[in-house]
């Protein structure tokens, strides 16, 4: 009885964000030789800010919304991090999810912290006017911690350039300053970067060629599920469909569509509404249980949380797995699919493109000059290989999953940075 309470309780550990990703960063600091106290600086951000945010809504009556702000780390620099809008968004998740941007800007070599919002909202019930008005409430609400050289914020799941120009036309009005450094993500007409939008599918397509490359496997005719349909998984079934990927299954929050011989990618994004969803349109859908367990030589986790697990590892048949959503497979399932021999990319690596190209508008509204679309996307090619590359022989040198090795090498910059600071 007691050994079956504390299987529960490890596998309850392995299922929640914040716990997975304190184990692993612990387990990182660890391998480098870092003392205990580094551990104890970076498992919290060092700030987080809750608030409440009212918003006349269109009945006329008044709302309160809760939202989040989590500043991990800035000993390296500001911080940076996109803002959700979502019915599930918890403290807890946002810490998680903060930690997650401090290595993702470790692993890329970014002068960045992690920084991290939301707002617990369902944004597909409200109207243009009342986004709008929660938009500018948050800015006004966390007005006093952010800014272009403290918090850098960003889109996240359900926000858009939109909400980021209201964010940023806010904060200008209270800052009495044009400040398009103050978020990333803008439209292009306000000081927003070419290859930004798609910038974290882009991410993702560089690691999926890389590790094909290392698995001995043709991207053109692989055979690619992709779990997820919204802004990540539409852009990276184009990018894999164009480049001669047969797409065998796509899911979205309904259901999934499997086809052996392959999708037509194109059909389905022309016809897919503004939240990614699709499947409602035909009868003849699988689960998403399913889609993950379908015969396929890539699959690409780019939905919610949680969905490879201990259960269904063991079923997984791809030959590599790339994580383009946060934290889609859990850490017994992280060792059962590498003892297996299945190439693992993690999320803190395979979905740093967005950060990436964040960092890049936000050095171009600094300099006020701005590049090409190509020029941003041989500098993301770049960064993205070689940050690929260095995890990969880390994994192997050391002998540990990608997972950790990623961790490593992402913690050590703000590590490095807090002790010569004196912090630790």
């Amino acid at each position: 009885m007691v050994a079956d309470k504390a299987a529960d309780s490890t596998k309850e550990e392995s299922m929640d964000v914040l716990s997975s990703t304190r184990t692993v960063v612990k387990n990182a600091l660890e391998r480098l030789g870092y003392p205990d106290e580094v551990f104890e600086l970076l498992k919290e951000p060092i700030r987080m800010m809750t608030v409440r945010i009212p918003v006349r809504m269109d009945d006329g009556s008044i709302k309160i919304f809760t939202g989040y702000r989590a500043q991990h780390n800035d000993a390296v620099g500001p911080t940076k991090g996109g803002v959700r809008f979502h019915p599930d968004v918890t403290e807890k998740e946002v810490k998680a999810l903060s930690i997650w941007m401090s290595l993702k800007a470790g692993i890329v070599d970014l002068p960045y912290g992690g920084g991290k919002g939301g707002i617990i909202c369902d944004p597909r019930e409200m109207s243009f006017r009342e986004l709008e008005g929660l938009s500018r409430g948050y800015v006004r609400a966390i007005s006093q911690i952010v800014g272009p050289n403290k918090d850098i914020p960003a889109p996240d799941v359900f926000t858009n350039s939109q909400i980021m120009a209201w964010m940023m036309d806010e904060y200008s009005r209270i800052d009495e300053f044009n400040s398009p450094g103050f978020i990333t993500g803008k439209p292009i007409v306000l000081g927003g970067s070419h290859g930004r939008e798609s910038a974290t599918a882009k991410g993702v397509t560089i690691c999926i060629n890389e590790a094909a490359k290392k698995k001995g496997i043709d991207v053109k005719g692989a055979r690619v599920v992709i779990q997820g349909f919204g802004n990540a998984g539409s852009f990276l079934s184009k990018f894999l469909y164009d480049a001669g990927a047969k797409i065998v299954g796509i899911s979205d929050a309904y259901g999934a569509l499997h086809d052996p011989d392959g999708l037509d990618i194109d059909y389905l994004l022309d016809r897919r509404d503004s939240f990614g969803t699709v499947t409602k349109l035909f009868n003849n859908t699988i689960s998403n249980k399913e889609l993950l367990e379908l015969d396929c030589d890539i699959l690409v986790p780019a939905a919610v949380e949680n969905q490879i697990t201990e259960e269904n590892a063991h079923k997984i048949k791809a030959s590599i797995v790339v994580e383009a959503a946060n934290g889609p497979t859990t850490l017994e399932a992280t060792k059962i699919l590498t003892e297996r021999g299945i190439l693992l990319v993690p999320d803190v690596l395979s979905s740093a493109g967005g950060v990436t190209v964040s960092y890049f508008e936000w050095v171009q509204n600094n300099q006020g000059y701005y590049w090409p679309e190509e020029e941003i996307a041989e500098k993301l090619e770049t960064i993205m290989v070689k940050s690929f590359n260095a995890i990969f022989n880390i994994a192997q040198t050391r002998r540990v999953d990608m997972r950790l090795a990623a961790y490593m090498v992402g913690v050590r910059k703000m590590a490095e940075a807090a002790r010569f600071r004196g912090w630790v």
